[in-house]
C-alpha cells in the first residue's frame, strides 16, 4: 500500500485502489498500461462520422424542419 494509487474513479464513485504504474498516474486497467489509448492523430473516432459537429448539426436542422412540417400538417387538418 506504499506505493502511488491510480487515480481514476469506479463505477461506483470510489477511488480505484490498484497501484499505478511507474511512472504513470493510472493502474493498468485505467489507461497506465503500455499501448493503452488512441495512437496520437487517431481517426478511427471519425470513420462512420455519425459524431462530427457537422453531422450532428445536420440532424438537428432536419429534425427541427420534421418538427416545423409536422405542426404545419397540424394545422392544415385541422382548418379542413
Amino acid at each position: 500500500m506504499a506505493s502511488a494509487r491510480c487515480g481514476a474513479k469506479t463505477r461506483s464513485g470510489t477511488p480505484c485502489r490498484s497501484p499505478a504504474v511507474r511512472e504513470k498516474e493510472r493502474c493498468r486497467m485505467h489507461g497506465g498500461a503500455k499501448g493503452s489509448g488512441a495512437p496520437i492523430g487517431n481517426q478511427n473516432a471519425l470513420t462512420n462520422e455519425l459524431y462530427t459537429r457537422e453531422a450532428i448539426a445536420r440532424r438537428r436542422a432536419f429534425n427541427q424542419m420534421l418538427r416545423e412540417m409536422h405542426e404545419h400538417l397540424r394545422d392544415f387538418d385541422e382548418k379542413t
